[in-house]
């Protein structure tokens, strides 16, 4: 039987000939518009009978396998003698002469056209030629080489011969994943309430090529909910993969469990799990030599494939604790191996980052790959904010300033256009006051020129001065500017505000997201289908709204799963607005302090704010109250939380009261199961701080014909409020009390975005 392989030329070649080691920080980020402007300004000098963009493709059969690759050629041309030249562009910031180890994949690449060509037209021989331009000076250095169609016919031949041990391994693995889909059964003994409806949308959104927004209380089963139907969906060849985006680790780890339950009853499929850089590095700052000349990025290349096929054909579910197996094993940089490992994967599990961030999302991700992806967007609620800030870009113009000073003597062009950045800021700051913002509709244009040609200065230096002195400034600076220049491209005056803030002698420069719905719905086109599910998508307008729906896309709210009875909700009407936090902190103290002594047990106590959680803890600790203490601080590391958490046990000898913030880290995503947690309390309706940012939101949308107080603040603080209660019952058998502290939780919206459940003892 013929297994079919459909490839791109350039994923092909760079497989087989990409050699080398990862360049360590500093790397020449090229924008698509300067690219293609360099390509345009090259094929002009093609004449009239000059071709490009030319769309190739050929099969090539070895052994088993039919490999289908395509690919397109920047140009092609006839020249006097009858002799057809293929040419293969490339801009570049550094002299073609130092390209080294890249060179061998722009050579491959180019071969891999004139094969195709010399084939489908019968050519004896064929010129390749790669054209370097370099981005500041425009100088071209042309490169060429003559072959006959035997040469570029064995070259193909080799390179497939090349590809073939892993193309074997992937679909050696597929068959068997497929077989083990369609043998697997639903991993637990029985359905919970309303899970097989959940399940049943999810697979038939997907069937439909459409998205869902599922709002599934806890207790639900969510994860397990998504990720069945959906591999069940990878088995029935709806689709290649799935993708498993998340805010949280706690969730992520939650994803992992699944699969290894699923896994456990006869699944095979490879997933990877991506960890942040900076948490399973191997070459900490610190180390020798530090990240800059890490060892495990030297010669990566080279190692790489090798790595590759040895853990995928030994492994199927690669955790963090398995990346680093085979990352110390073949001397590889942990991180680059799991992304490279999520390129061959059935399932990645990863932050919302590497979907949605146009600065860091998966960039060898074609559009046929997105096309058979699904996308489960876990905690989707929390996409609302992330993709604002994904969306958002800003700079200052302090950066601007030192620079100037800093390389005014040995990088004269680099402090010229800082100075001419700088001055650009120092108009903005004459058109405000301290404190005062500037706003208008439209990007700003006016500095995008600017911003370019910086970005081409700053290339230069870094490449001329990286190894001497200090260049953080410069490193930080250039990816700002590159990160602006960005969201300026996708800035679109519908969803977005430019301000700027003078702050001092300071100006901060802004493009904020206001309503990030429209690149979300942009996103999310390119996918098979995207889930999103919450325990808290409600009202599911808003976050229909926010999240980029589209008019057919579905959305299902499942009941929760427990009973009324099993969760006792008190509401105290005492006022924790703001100007009143003050006048009742005592008294709410004293609250507190009668709950817990009245009820041992362990609770969690949830505030809008560190300083008020600290000013209510202060005259807690010096009431007469038997309990423990334990407190959220800022910025806590994983060992940290993880002790904060394991404090809760069901056998304390001693009541445990542990105080933290909404929206934080205990607020989400969180499982104290049983009587590791009697009890949690909630301080206040969770609204936004007031600041520059939500009253943009809060006039956006209040324009836009709905309430904009309800969108810039109500609704995201009473998401705040729901998440953390939903810490307090995870289980059928769980009991506990819920005490909501505000006399607002009384009165118009927020009563009315309460729960069912937690209603039934505090009908006003």
């Amino acid at each position: 039987m013929t297994t079919v392989i459909d490839i791109s030329v350039r994923t092909l070649v760079e497989y087989v000939y990409r050699t080398g080691s990862i360049e360590s920080g500093f790397r020449v980020a090229q924008s698509m518009q300067e690219g293609t402007r360099i390509h345009k300004q090259i094929q002009e000098g093609y004449g009239e009978h000059g071709e490009k963009e030319v769309h190739l493709k050929t099969e090539i059969a070895y052994h088993d396998l039919l490999f289908r690759i395509e690919g397109r050629c920047d140009g092609l041309w006839v020249d006097e003698q009858g002799l057809l030249t293929v040419d293969e562009i490339k801009s570049t910031s550094i002299s073609a002469e130092d390209i080294g180890d890249g060179r061998e994949v722009h050579w491959a690449q180019a071969q891999m056209y004139g094969y195709i060509l010399a084939r489908d037209r019968h050519l004896e021989q064929v010129r390749v030629q790669l054209t370097y331009v370099h981005k500041s000076s425009g100088k071209e250095t042309k490169l060429e080489r003559i072959q006959t169609r035997a040469q570029l016919q064995q070259f193909a031949n080799d390179t497939v011969a090349e590809y073939a041990p892993y193309a074997e391994m992937i679909a050696n693995h597929r068959q068997k994943r497929n077989d083990s889909i369609e043998q697997l059964a639903f991993p637990f003994a029985g359905y919970r309430s309303g899970q097989r409806k959940f399940a049943g949308a999810v697979y038939k959104t997907i069937g439909e090529k459409l998205n869902l927004f599922a709002e599934a209380p806890t207790g639900t089963g969510k994860t397990i909910s998504t990720l069945f139907p959906a591999i069940k969906s990878i088995g029935s060849e709806q689709a290649e993969r799935l993708m498993y985006v998340t805010a949280k680790t706690v969730t992520r780890a939650n994803a992992e469990e699944a699969l290894q339950r699923m896994e456990n009853s006869g699944l095979n499929l490879h997933g990877v799990t991506i960890t942040a850089k900076d948490k399973v590095c191997f070459c900490s700052a610190n180390s020798t030599g530090g990240r800059d000349n890490c060892e495990y990025t030297e010669g990566y290349y080279d190692r790489i494939n090798g790595a590759i096929l040895d853990m995928m054909s030994n492994e199927t579910l690669m955790t963090r604790t398995v990346i680093e197996q085979y990352a110390q094993k073949h001397h590889l940089c942990p991180f680059e191996l799991s992304i490279d490992a999520s390129y061959a994967s059935d399932a990645v599990i990863c932050d919302y980052n590497y979907v949605f961030d146009p600065k860091v999302s998966f960039k060898r991700l074609s559009d046929d790959m997105r096309k058979k992806t699904i996308l489960l967007v876990d905690e989707a609620h929390n996409l609302v904010d992330r993709g604002r800030n994904m969306f958002s870009a800003a700079l200052n113009k302090a950066a601007f300033l030192d620079l100037k000073r800093d390389y005014k003597d040995s990088a004269e062009s680099l402090a010229k256009i800082s100075s001419a950045i700088n001055a650009y800021f120092i108009r903005l700051r004459k058109q405000g006051e301290d404190g005062k913002l500037i706003q208008r509709q439209q990007a700003p244009e006016e500095i995008f020129p600017l911003l370019e040609e910086f970005v081409i200065r700053a290339e230069v230096t870094l490449l001329e001065q990286g190894d001497q002195g200090d260049i953080q400034l410069l490193l930080e600076t250039y990816f700002a500017v590159q990160a602006f220049l960005r969201i300026g491209r996708l800035y679109d005056m519908e969803s977005h505000m430019t301000y700027a803030e003078v702050q001092g002698s300071d100006v901060h420069l802004r493009m904020f997201c206001i309503d990030p719905s429209l690149q979300l719905r942009q996103t999310a086109k390119g996918y098979r289908s995207v889930i999103h599910f919450s325990a808290t998508l409600s009202p599911i307008r808003y976050y229909r709204d926010m999240l980029g729906a589209e008019e057919d896309d579905y959305n299902i709210s499942i009941p929760s799963p427990f009973s009324r009875e099993q969760l006792e909700v008190q509401i105290v009407p005492l006022s924790t607005r703001y100007r009143d936090r003050e006048r009742t902190r005592t008294e709410l103290a004293n609250v507190l302090a009668q709950l817990i002594n009245k009820r041992p047990g362990n609770y969690l106590a949830f505030f809008p704010s560190y300083q008020y959680m600290q000013d209510v803890i202060d005259i807690f600790e010096t009431l007469d109250v038997e309990t423990d203490v334990l407190i959220q601080q800022s910025g806590m590391a994983e060992e940290e939380r993880d002790r904060f958490l394991n404090a809760f046990q069901s056998d304390n000898p001693r009541t445990l009261t542990g105080f933290a913030v909404m929206g934080g880290i205990f607020s989400e995503g969180i499982d104290l199961a049983g009587d590791r947690l009697t009890g949690v309390i909630i301080v206040g309706v969770g609204l936004p701080q007031i600041g520059p940012e939500r009253e943009l939101i809060r006039e956006h949308f209040s324009q836009a014909g709905f309430n904009g107080f309800d969108y810039a603040y109500v609704y995201p603080g009473m998401n705040k409020v729901l998440q953390a209660g939903g810490r307090l019952i995870r289980t059928e058998e769980d009991r506990g009390l819920l005490m909501l502290v505000d006399d607002r939780f009384l009165q118009r919206p927020y009563y009315q975005l309460l729960p069912t459940e937690w209603r039934s003892d505090s009908q006003p």
